[in-house]
């Protein structure tokens, strides 16, 4: 079992709150937080299911959603059959770009929206235009700023 300060655990708590509130299941989103918490870089199943106190079935789906999304990945160790399981964060620019490249998808279903509605509903078809430029707008400028941003030393 990790051991956690009292503050580590309202951290985790917080930062699960807050990826549940972007989609994540309760369980997901408490592992994504303890990997990111914990002072230990990597955990196994075993210290994850014990300090999150989650079932095995639960603490199994949990590492098994993280690691499709992308959000965490896992390492082994000679002589040993653990995975050890870390955070991607240090993946965050990756991450980054593929959440806002999948924008171009929204944007081509607003686009056969757009050529499938009505002419007659001028007013909310040029809003839905609007929107379209704007996102498309929103993706260039955002890979732009991930592709170009350097972090300042202090």
């Amino acid at each position: 079992m990790s051991k956690l300060t009292r503050e580590q655990e309202e951290l985790i708590e917080r930062f699960g709150v807050i990826q549940e509130q972007s989609g994540f299941a309760p369980a997901s989103a408490r592992v994504n937080a303890l990997l990111t918490v914990s002072d230990k870089t990597s955990l196994t199943f075993d210290e994850i299911r014990e300090t999150l106190q989650l079932s095995k079935s639960a603490t199994s789906n949990a590492i098994n959603n993280l690691l499709v999304l992308g959000r965490i990945g896992y390492k082994t160790q000679l002589g040993d059959r653990k995975r050890y399981f870390y955070s991607k964060l240090d993946h965050w620019r990756t991450m980054f770009r593929k959440d806002i490249l999948g924008l171009n998808d929204h944007v081509r279903v607003l686009e056969d929206i757009l050529k499938a509605r009505t002419k007659d509903t001028k007013s909310y078809n040029h809003e839905l235009q609007d929107l379209v430029k704007f996102m498309e707008y929103f993706i260039t400028e955002s890979i732009s700023l991930i592709d170009s941003w350097e972090p300042k030393e202090k």
